[in-house]
């Protein structure tokens, strides 16, 4: 044996005398006791199937039984098409009282003689031509004569629309109506902001409505909850309202401030309105579509001084359903949402056209207030308005 081979030897059983002096005593293999963990499961968050619910397997089947997955499955629904926004119309606001029209353009440019002013009040014309002259700028009225630039607020159509729905949701679903930040927990005992806020007119879906001293709450997420009264609801419903026979109506729900379309006990479209504010509240009750115009003008006045007189020109697609109360768009507002109305139906210009394409005379309208907040006394409604 060389010397080489014998230090191998010796180093090698060194080594082993060593490590079986410092080894200590031998550890037992430890034996299987308990549960393995259920993993997350796409398909059915809820089996168990003999392992241990828990961990995120626990919590995925905790918001599965509020109808939350991961990833969340979005609404059976898609954007209308952009260009029902359009109107051919050029829209301002008389913001000078008694606004003066002339009947030619030389007499405007020179403040010649004036053909008629418009009543004081809430005020707004259409216009279809505008010329500037020496840096001043005046239009055309469609109503005949022109005006001032400086007598007018030109203004547009808000491009805000609702929704086409391709089935009807599983659950209530709604519009953001105001900035707010979202909280971990429901109510205000805990200050478990999350960072994260939503802004007016985002969609979101409900899964879960908690009382916390007195308010409601609405689960939109997984640990994402936000005031009820931050949200404009829709609640699916497709048992129609008793007398519609046709399967076919339009329900106004005046405590969430929305609109839903019912075509054969299938929602398919939906969107936030503004109605008529206390006074001159929407009235409640089953109603029919008996007139559509695509443009009309409307004025009114509901106080012996005229104070609350209003001029609406050009407002489009129009349907009467209440005596003079309907549903039309609005181009003078952007307060979908909230009642702003003198008892018609607010939709915006996109959805007004969206449900005028749809409409037929004699069409159902079904207008309630599931919070019984709203007068049915027949007594307290006049003919309505705007």
């Amino acid at each position: 044996m060389t010397k080489f081979a014998v230090l191998t030897f010796l180093f090698i059983a060194f080594s082993m005398a060593y490590t079986d002096v410092h080894a200590g005593p031998a550890v037992e293999k430890e034996s299987f006791a308990g549960e393995v963990l259920c993993l997350p499961s796409a398909t059915n968050p809820e089996l168990s199937d003999g392992c241990l619910m828990a961990g995120p397997a626990r919590y995925q089947a905790q918001m599965a039984k509020k109808g939350i997955t991961f990833p969340p499955r979005p609404l059976p629904a898609r954007q209308p098409d952009p260009t029902l926004i359009y109107v051919p119309y050029l829209y301002g606001r008389v913001t000078t009282p008694g606004g003066p029209v002339y009947a030619s353009l030389d007499d405007a440019v020179n403040a010649g003689p004036i053909q008629r002013r418009f009543e004081p009040g809430f005020v707004f014309i259409d216009y279809f031509d505008q010329v500037v002259v020496d840096e001043r700028r005046f239009y055309r009225l469609t109503s005949g004569g022109w005006m001032t630039a400086s007598d007018v607020s030109r203004l547009s159509p808000a491009n805000f629309q609702g929704l086409e729905f391709t089935r009807t949701p599983e659950r209530p679903f709604g519009w953001i109506l105001q900035p707010v930040e979202i909280k971990r927990t429901p109510g205000y005992q805990q200050r478990d902001y999350s960072g994260q806020s939503l802004n007016r007119y985002n969609l979101v879906q409900v899964y879960a409505v908690e009382d916390v001293n007195g308010e409601d709450w609405v689960l939109i997420g997984p640990d994402r909850w936000i005031e009820r009264r931050m949200v404009a609801q829709v609640i699916p419903n497709t048992t129609p309202p008793e007398g519609v026979e046709n399967g076919r109506w339009i329900e106004i729900n005046l405590q969430e401030q929305t609109l839903a379309i019912y075509d054969q006990h299938r929602l398919v479209f939906a969107t936030v309105i503004a109605s008529g504010v206390p006074g001159t509240w929407t009235r409640p009750g089953l109603f029919q579509i008996y007139k559509m115009l695509e443009r009309e003008d409307m004025q009114g006045s509901f106080t012996l001084d005229r104070s609350d007189y209003y001029s609406l020109a050009a407002v489009p697609w129009t349907l009467y359903f209440d005596q003079a109360r309907a549903l039309h768009g609005t181009y003078w507002h952007n307060g979908f949402g909230y009642p702003r109305s003198s008892g018609c139906v607010n939709l915006s210009t996109g959805d007004s056209r969206w449900v005028f394409d749809w409409a037929e005379i004699g069409d159902w309208v079904y207008v309630w207030d599931p919070s019984g907040q709203t007068p049915t006394d027949p007594e307290l409604y006049g003919a309505g308005g705007a």
